[in-house]
Protein backbone atom coordinates (compact mmCIF):
# COMPACT_ATOMS: atom_id res chain seq x y z
CA UNK A 1 0.00 0.00 0.00
CA UNK A 2 2.89 2.53 0.96
CA UNK A 3 4.43 1.30 -2.38
CA UNK A 4 1.45 2.70 -4.48
CA UNK A 5 0.49 5.58 -2.49
CA UNK A 6 4.40 7.08 -3.28
CA UNK A 7 4.01 6.37 -6.75
CA UNK A 8 0.75 7.95 -7.32
CA UNK A 9 2.25 11.12 -5.50
CA UNK A 10 5.40 10.82 -7.72
CA UNK A 11 3.30 10.69 -11.05
CA UNK A 12 1.24 13.75 -9.44
CA UNK A 13 4.15 15.57 -8.73
CA UNK A 14 5.64 14.80 -11.99
CA UNK A 15 2.27 15.82 -13.55
CA UNK A 16 1.72 18.94 -12.13
CA UNK A 17 5.16 20.25 -11.04
CA UNK A 18 5.70 22.60 -14.11
CA UNK A 19 2.29 24.54 -13.59
CA UNK A 20 3.29 28.04 -12.92
CA UNK A 21 1.39 30.08 -10.21
CA UNK A 22 -0.02 33.33 -11.08
CA UNK A 23 2.46 36.11 -9.75
CA UNK A 24 2.47 39.83 -9.03
CA UNK A 25 5.43 41.89 -8.41
CA UNK A 26 6.13 44.98 -7.88
CA UNK A 27 9.60 47.46 -8.95
CA UNK A 28 7.90 49.75 -6.20
CA UNK A 29 6.78 47.80 -3.27
CA UNK A 30 8.05 44.69 -1.76
CA UNK A 31 5.78 41.57 0.16
CA UNK A 32 6.24 42.80 4.24
CA UNK A 33 8.34 46.11 3.46
CA UNK A 34 7.04 49.32 4.14
CA UNK A 35 5.72 51.84 0.94
CA UNK A 36 7.70 54.58 0.53
CA UNK A 37 5.63 58.31 1.35
CA UNK A 38 5.60 58.61 -2.77
CA UNK A 39 2.63 56.36 -2.11
CA UNK A 40 1.11 58.20 0.49
CA UNK A 41 -2.40 59.79 -0.23
CA UNK A 42 -2.50 63.89 -0.45
CA UNK A 43 -5.49 64.58 1.73
CA UNK A 44 -7.17 63.52 5.00
CA UNK A 45 -4.07 64.84 6.97
CA UNK A 46 -1.72 63.07 4.88
CA UNK A 47 0.96 64.95 2.56
CA UNK A 48 2.29 62.17 0.09
CA UNK A 49 2.55 62.11 -3.55
CA UNK A 50 -0.69 59.93 -4.00
CA UNK A 51 0.64 57.43 -6.90
CA UNK A 52 0.03 53.99 -7.53
CA UNK A 53 2.89 51.46 -7.59
CA UNK A 54 4.26 49.85 -10.17
CA UNK A 55 2.77 46.59 -10.62
CA UNK A 56 3.47 43.67 -12.96
CA UNK A 57 1.87 39.71 -13.11
CA UNK A 58 2.57 36.83 -14.95
CA UNK A 59 1.33 33.11 -15.42
CA UNK A 60 -2.56 34.07 -15.26
CA UNK A 61 -5.02 31.02 -15.39
CA UNK A 62 -6.68 29.86 -18.52
CA UNK A 63 -9.26 31.50 -19.79
CA UNK A 64 -8.30 34.90 -18.63
CA UNK A 65 -10.30 37.77 -20.62
CA UNK A 66 -9.88 40.55 -18.48
CA UNK A 67 -8.27 41.99 -15.05
CA UNK A 68 -9.14 43.84 -12.13
CA UNK A 69 -6.91 45.77 -9.12
CA UNK A 70 -7.50 46.21 -5.74
CA UNK A 71 -6.05 47.71 -3.01
CA UNK A 72 -7.08 47.57 0.52
CA UNK A 73 -6.24 47.94 4.06
CA UNK A 74 -7.39 45.57 6.43
CA UNK A 75 -5.94 46.99 9.14
CA UNK A 76 -8.26 50.66 8.98
CA UNK A 77 -10.15 51.02 11.89
CA UNK A 78 -13.60 50.96 10.41
CA UNK A 79 -14.76 47.63 11.04
CA UNK A 80 -14.92 47.21 7.44
CA UNK A 81 -11.37 47.76 6.09
CA UNK A 82 -10.97 50.36 3.61
CA UNK A 83 -10.54 50.43 -0.18
CA UNK A 84 -7.80 51.92 -1.64
CA UNK A 85 -7.82 51.15 -5.48
CA UNK A 86 -10.75 49.45 -7.27
CA UNK A 87 -10.26 49.47 -10.86
CA UNK A 88 -11.36 46.48 -13.28
CA UNK A 89 -12.35 46.03 -17.15
CA UNK A 90 -8.33 45.90 -17.48
CA UNK A 91 -7.74 44.29 -21.16
CA UNK A 92 -5.90 40.35 -20.74
CA UNK A 93 -2.80 42.02 -23.35
CA UNK A 94 -2.00 44.23 -20.23
CA UNK A 95 0.34 42.74 -17.62
CA UNK A 96 2.01 45.54 -16.29
CA UNK A 97 0.65 49.10 -14.69
CA UNK A 98 3.78 51.57 -14.68
CA UNK A 99 3.63 54.08 -11.51
CA UNK A 100 0.56 56.45 -11.71
CA UNK A 101 -1.40 54.17 -13.76
CA UNK A 102 -4.02 55.88 -16.20
CA UNK A 103 -6.44 52.49 -16.05
CA UNK A 104 -8.90 54.52 -18.45
CA UNK A 105 -6.20 55.15 -21.01
CA UNK A 106 -5.52 51.15 -20.74
CA UNK A 107 -9.11 50.50 -21.44
CA UNK A 108 -10.41 49.86 -18.16
CA UNK A 109 -12.80 51.39 -15.80
CA UNK A 110 -12.50 52.54 -11.97
CA UNK A 111 -15.39 52.56 -9.29
CA UNK A 112 -15.39 55.28 -5.96
CA UNK A 113 -12.75 54.21 -2.86
CA UNK A 114 -13.81 55.17 0.73
CA UNK A 115 -11.98 58.30 -0.13
CA UNK A 116 -14.97 59.30 -1.79
CA UNK A 117 -13.01 60.02 -4.91
CA UNK A 118 -12.60 57.76 -7.86
CA UNK A 119 -9.34 56.23 -8.92
CA UNK A 120 -6.57 55.25 -6.69
CA UNK A 121 -6.21 56.94 -3.50
CA UNK A 122 -2.61 55.88 -1.54
CA UNK A 123 -2.11 54.83 2.22
CA UNK A 124 -3.02 57.18 5.21
CA UNK A 125 -3.23 55.49 8.43
CA UNK A 126 -4.40 57.42 11.67
CA UNK A 127 -1.05 58.77 13.18
CA UNK A 128 -0.31 56.41 15.97
CA UNK A 129 -2.30 54.23 14.60
CA UNK A 130 0.98 51.05 13.86
CA UNK A 131 1.28 49.73 11.19
CA UNK A 132 -1.35 48.56 8.79
CA UNK A 133 -1.30 46.49 5.52
CA UNK A 134 -1.59 47.37 2.04
CA UNK A 135 -3.32 44.35 -0.12
CA UNK A 136 -2.22 44.92 -3.84
CA UNK A 137 -4.11 42.28 -5.59
CA UNK A 138 -4.68 41.39 -9.14
CA UNK A 139 -7.47 39.16 -10.33
CA UNK A 140 -7.86 36.98 -13.01
CA UNK A 141 -11.44 37.28 -14.73
CA UNK A 142 -13.56 35.11 -17.33
CA UNK A 143 -15.21 37.53 -18.59
CA UNK A 144 -14.32 40.75 -21.02
CA UNK A 145 -15.83 43.37 -19.35
CA UNK A 146 -17.77 43.37 -15.98
CA UNK A 147 -21.40 45.38 -15.75
CA UNK A 148 -20.40 47.10 -12.94
CA UNK A 149 -19.84 51.49 -13.13
CA UNK A 150 -18.00 54.06 -11.19
CA UNK A 151 -20.82 54.60 -8.41
CA UNK A 152 -20.52 50.78 -7.17
CA UNK A 153 -19.58 50.21 -3.71
CA UNK A 154 -16.69 48.87 -3.21
CA UNK A 155 -17.38 46.17 -1.68
CA UNK A 156 -20.44 44.73 -4.35
CA UNK A 157 -17.07 44.98 -6.79
CA UNK A 158 -15.20 42.52 -3.99
CA UNK A 159 -17.94 40.37 -3.78
CA UNK A 160 -18.36 40.69 -7.72
CA UNK A 161 -14.83 39.49 -8.29
CA UNK A 162 -14.71 36.98 -5.53
CA UNK A 163 -17.67 35.19 -6.90
CA UNK A 164 -16.34 34.93 -10.48
CA UNK A 165 -11.91 34.85 -10.29
CA UNK A 166 -10.35 32.55 -12.16
CA UNK A 167 -8.00 33.32 -9.63
CA UNK A 168 -6.08 36.41 -8.04
CA UNK A 169 -2.59 37.03 -6.77
CA UNK A 170 -1.52 39.53 -3.99
CA UNK A 171 1.13 41.29 -2.51
CA UNK A 172 1.07 43.13 0.77
CA UNK A 173 2.98 46.17 1.42
CA UNK A 174 2.64 48.05 4.88
CA UNK A 175 2.72 51.82 6.01
CA UNK A 176 2.74 53.66 9.27
CA UNK A 177 2.57 57.16 10.33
Amino acid sequence: MKLITKTVLAVGLLAFGSVQAFELTSKDIQEGYPMAKTFEYNGWGCKGDNQSPHLSWKDAPAGTKSFAITAYDPDAPTGSGFWHWVAFNIPATVNELPRSADIQKLGGNEARIDYGTVGFGGACPPEGDGMHRYQFTVWALPSEKLDLGETTPPAVVGFTLNSMALGKATLTSTYVR
